[in-house]
């Protein structure tokens, strides 16, 4: 028996070739008694391990290697914990060596083993160097009977003189031996993998690694009969020694809730009543209905039994701070279940008269800690963030890690230049790509543009490629999910410093930080948050009767009406092209229906073939039945179809007979989307127990297929009643305030699926003046001008692309003491470089006193010698920009927003143009008719659904056109859809509804029409 003590997993970047899975599970087979998972100066892939240990019960040992810095040399250690201090020592010093370096490096010198380390074990990794000794004697002063020294062997032809070199140094040290191998994979296939992550880190290609590639694939999971061939049976032996002094186990981990969010002298349960019912008197200033007072009291009493009152006054706290702020904020997720989270602030959604159960966000019987995602406005999400820093310290809180993996570009990217690939081939290949491809359409592209070579490198080429996917390529930090803690956080997990100035992220994602139960709090940025708060302040700028949240009227049929129509552009979540379509069909007239809207239009819903049912109940078309009683309680609100997340899994207990236990590990397999889950391991278990209760084999599949569908993206109810709150307040204030509305959204760019360009365009059909930028005028941000009889939207200096806003305030300032009277008047003030100034020319900011750009342009170029010598010129010969160059001007300067042209309106009467349908006359065409459209392509979007289809958005001077583009034309029109900017279509029209689209039969593109056009479309998944 073995056990291996010296294992690195993908983890170490760019050198493991193999999970950390993959080698415990493969350890498992080969009979060891224990594996030590070691990466380098890392804990990332221990979770991993520890996931995989428990499946197939062999004993996981904690550990890491670090490189030590002794003077000029190196040495190598590996260290590895046997007690729950000793992971802690560990942890520390990965943290000490990771916080002193950049972002992915570390530094670690001999001085740094001197304290701290008392009771961990360490196997050094002698490297045959003259300064081996005294390495030795040095570590031996440190560890003293915690040192062995770790023989190493690769079948290489000095191996003999390396063993008895190592056994010389051993008795010179007065130290024990013991077996290593150095593992970088589980299986020697994983050779040339391991070649090619080589050449990746070092820059090169495999051909010219020289030493630093590994001369043969001995460093893997090695079966038991081959160890016991190469080593002692006492290295052998010592190996287990080892491992049964190693008595950690994960499962020892422990979260500490901070502590200082509560006062003193009172308990966290008193504390967190206390605020409760503070915030219920001001949810419900006429006392506390009795209903939501019985709510809150078992919540509470929940919330004891469990010991989660500091979780709760965490989030409070920082929820608190940010309102504290003026800083909008609302919790999402499961928290709109809990009246506790509604009396403290953190959702907006009531759950007295929402029918969400409380039970899924906190549930005794799945013991398992709640989640509260909490979106805070992001443009000034960082002060949220800086306060958590400030309020706990770097050293009791970090964020939680995400790990980018390699995707097809990446990898095609890598690969290829380690395989020596000239770069015009990768780069033409990468291009040949769609987003959607699966990684077997290289070969189809590589055939299609004869892109060849011999047949052996490019097998593996393709193969690497296929190998590589999925492979960790560093740590990345999580868009805002913070691990915070009573102790410092590095004994419960390694911090290391993330890209991003005064960020420091912890080594685990969130997939770990849930498999250990550990509890972590998301703090997200979310844009609408912000285009809300800036609409409210310039609303309160001309009325007082609306300026929170709160005081937004709700239900208003005149704003169900408007989304009835489909006129959403811009508001949150309802936005897109599949959105607005179901908009006229599903018809909204209350909240609840807009947090099925918000879930319906999902891959899950839709690859369930859950949504035409529910439209034709909803429609009276189909009869609303349902199989038994318990199956109506849970699907009668939904009128007898499963639309969310939470009635899968309750339909798994009350239809197929599934545990609590069974279905939450349906709901994780759910949760992940595909990443790390499948829903196909739990067919026959719900097939049979459906059928076991009666019902029907076809009910039994279509429930399945549906319960499939989720697997892919579904919504829980309690996430979609928290947007649906935020889709409603946008559509208010899209309906009564338009231009605050628009000049909102196009202060907190970039966010949602629509360019300022198509924003304003929009504003301008719901007849909202738009005023151009203008030097006198403008704003930093786009502001709204009262001098109209309704407010008018100013557009603001930062659209001009190079105008900074340090530039702009300075303008601004100037002003308030003297308003510009002429270029020559704003370069005499000096507020900006010449290189500002000339962006502010090209946008027509000077349109005031020159609408000519070019005289303006020539004005601004002339000099003033301080001698008064100089004339100056008003250049009347000089003629203005024709339209064309107009366009190209703004769509260059000012971010693609011209109010005075559009490209379609100047192409309008060319052949094939003139023959095209506008938008705003398709609904006018006959039904299924043959119809030609054109226009800039705005937007190209592929759900996740089987069919494959792809909506393409097509702009013109009128308005969108959508249009349907099914798998037989994407393989026609492959590079046309994928480059094109300008696009001439034939096809058939459909329109119901109000909706019209036009499905594509011929594709041609025309961007040579206007060469100089330079436009970017929103491309999404």
């Amino acid at each position: 028996m073995f056990a291996e003590l010296h294992t690195k997993s993908h983890y170490t970047f760019l050198t493991g070739a193999s999970s950390p899975e993959e080698l415990v599970l493969q350890s498992s087979a080969l009979g060891y008694s224990a594996i030590a998972i070691t990466d380098e100066c890392s804990y990332a892939g221990l979770v991993k391990a520890y996931k995989a240990s428990r499946e197939c019960g062999i004993k996981l040992i904690v550990g890491s290697e670090f490189s030590i810095a002794v003077g000029e040399q190196h040495l190598q250690l590996v260290l590895l914990a046997p007690t729950r201090l000793a992971y802690s020592e560990i942890s520390a010093l990965i943290t000490k060596g990771r916080r002193r370096s950049a972002k992915g490096e570390y530094s670690l010198s001999i001085a740094d083993l001197r304290f701290g380390l008392r009771r961990c074990l360490a196997i050094w990794i002698p490297k045959r160097q003259p300064c081996d000794t005294e390495h030795g004697k040095l570590l031996e002063q440190y560890f003293r009977d915690r040192l062995w020294l770790g023989v190493e062997l690769f079948w290489h032809s000095n191996d003999q003189q390396h063993y008895l070199y190592c056994e010389q140094l051993s008795r010179a040290c007065g130290t024990n031996m013991v077996a290593c191998n150095d593992v970088h994979m589980h299986h020697k296939s994983r050779k040339p993998l391991q070649d090619t992550l080589t050449a990746i880190k070092q820059n090169t290609t495999i051909q010219q690694l020289g030493k630093a590639r590994q001369i043969n694939a001995e460093r893997y999971l090695k079966p038991i009969s081959v160890l016991q061939h190469q080593y002692p049976a006492a290295l052998l032996e010592e190996s287990l020694r080892i491992a049964d002094l190693c008595h950690f186990s994960m499962t020892e981990l422990q979260y500490e809730y901070p502590r200082e969010v509560v006062p003193e002298n009172t308990t966290p349960a008193e504390y967190l009543r206390e605020v409760t019912y503070q915030g219920a008197a001001l949810r419900w200033p006429n006392g506390v209905p009795a209903k939501a007072k019985r709510i809150i009291e078992y919540e509470l009493g929940v919330i004891h039994e469990l010991k989660y009152e500091y979780y709760f006054l965490t989030v409070y706290d920082i929820v608190a701070f940010a309102r504290s702020q003026n800083i909008l904020c609302q919790g999402r997720g499961s928290a709109a279940n809990s009246a506790v989270c509604y009396c403290l602030y953190i959702t907006e959604i009531d759950p007295e008269t929402n029918q969400l159960l409380f039970e899924r966000f906190i549930s005794k019987e799945r013991n398992e800690p709640p989640d509260i995602d909490v979106d805070f406005e992001s443009q000034r999400r960082e002060e949220v963030i800086q306060y958590i820093y400030q309020k706990y310290s770097r050293k009791r809180t970090a964020l939680t890690a995400t790990v980018i993996t390699y995707r097809r570009k990446s990898a095609v990217r890598d690969v290829g230049k380690a395989l020596g690939l000239p770069l015009n081939f990768i780069e033409e290949l990468n291009r040949s790509m769609a987003w959607w491809d699966k990684i077997d359409a290289l070969t189809e592209q590589m055939q299609s543009r004869k892109m060849t070579f011999s047949s052996s490198l490019s097998m593996q080429f393709f193969t690497l490629v296929k190998e590589i996917l999925g492979t960790p390529r560093h740590l990345s930090q999580h868009v805002g999910g913070f691990l915070i803690t009573h102790s410092p956080t590095s004994t419960l997990v390694p911090i290391e410093n993330a890209a991003m100035p005064d960020r420091t992220i912890i080594q685990w994602d969130k997939y770990d930080i849930e498999i250990l139960g550990l509890l972590k709090v998301d703090i997200l940025g979310l844009g609408m948050l912000s285009a809300i708060r800036r609409a409210l302040a310039m609303i309160g700028g001309y009325q007082k009767q609306v300026t929170t949240l709160q005081e937004i009227p709700k239900e208003d049929p005149k704003v169900y009406d408007m989304l009835c129509a489909g006129d959403s552009v811009g508001v949150f979540q309802v936005e897109s092209r599949a959105q607005m379509s179901m908009l006229p069909r599903l018809k909204p007239r209350c909240f609840y229906d807009l947090v099925i809207e918000v879930a319906i239009v999902r891959p899950g819903p839709i690859q369930g073939d859950m949504v035409h049912p529910y439209l034709k109940r909803r429609n009276g078309e189909e009869p609303v039945v349902y199989p038994n009683k318990e199956i109506k309680m849970v699907l009668e609100r939904t009128l007898g179809i499963p639309i969310f997340q939470e009635q899968v899994i309750q339909l798994t207990m009350v239809a197929a007979g599934f545990t609590g236990g069974e279905a939450d590990h349906l709901r994780r397999a759910m949760a992940s989307w595909g990443k790390h889950g499948d829903i196909g391991q739990f067919e026959e278990r719900l097939i049979s127990g459906m059928l076991a209760r009666g019902h029907s084999q076809d009910f039994a599949e279509r429930l399945f297929k549906q319960i499939q569908g989720f697997g892919s993206y579904g919504f829980p109810e309690s996430h979609s009643a928290s947007f649906a709150l935020l889709v409603y307040v946008s559509s208010w204030l899209k309906r009564y305030h338009p231009a605050a509305f628009y000049a909102g959204i196009l202060n907190s760019q970039p966010m949602g699926f629509y360019s300022p360009s198509q924003l304003i365009q929009d504003a301008r059909r719901h007849n909202i003046m738009v005023l151009p930028v203008c030097i006198n005028h403008s704003d930093w941000e786009h502001s709204l001008d009262h001098s109209q009889q309704q407010p008018a939207l100013r557009l603001g200096l930062r659209l001009i692309k190079g105008v900074s806003e340090a530039t702009a305030l300075r303008i601004m300032a100037a002003r308030q003491v003297n308003i510009f009277s002429s270029i020559e008047d704003v370069k005499t003030r000096a507020l900006m470089n010449s290189e500002e100034l000339m962006k502010l020319v090209n946008a027509n900011a000077f349109h005031q006193f020159d609408s000519n750009r070019r005289r303006a342009y020539w004005q601004s170029l002339q000099v003033d010698d301080g001698l008064n010598t100089q004339k100056s010129s008003n250049a009347d010969f000089i003629q203005d920009l024709q339209p064309v160059e107009q366009l190209l001007a703004d769509y260059q300067h000012a971010r693609g927003v011209s109010l005075d042209h559009h490209p379609m309106q100047l192409l309008r009467n060319k052949p094939p143009f003139k023959r095209c349908t506008t938008a705003n006359n398709l609904l006018a065409k006959r039904n299924n008719s043959l119809i030609e459209v054109s226009g800039v392509v705005t937007g190209r979007q592929r759900p996740g659904t089987a069919s494959g289809v792809i909506f393409l958005t097509l702009e013109d001077e009128t308005g969108n056109i959508n249009v349907v583009l099914w798998k037989s034309i994407q393989d026609r029109f492959r590079q046309e859809i994928l480059s094109g900017r300008i696009l001439y279509i034939k096809g058939s029209l459909e329109h119901q509804h109000g909706v019209a689209n036009v499905v594509a039969g011929y594709i041609e593109q025309l961007d040579h029409a206007l060469p100089s056009l330079k436009t970017h479309s929103r491309n999404f998944h």
